[in-house]
């Protein structure tokens, strides 16, 4: 599955992006915009199974 992975701490546009979220924690999945806080395996699995 095709994924991309950013850095916060590195990646200014990354850190924008979490900040437009309204996320200040990591990690952070987003899958077709919904975003998932930390590490879920249901919630995760559920996503990527819709």
């Amino acid at each position: 599955m095709p994924f991309e992975q950013k850095d916060p701490s590195v990646d200014e546009q990354a850190r924008e992006e979490l900040i437009a979220l309204g996320i200040s924690a990591t990690p952070v999945t987003v899958i077709d915009g919904e975003s998932v806080v930390g590490f879920d395996p249901q919630n995760l699995d559920r996503l990527l199974n819709a």
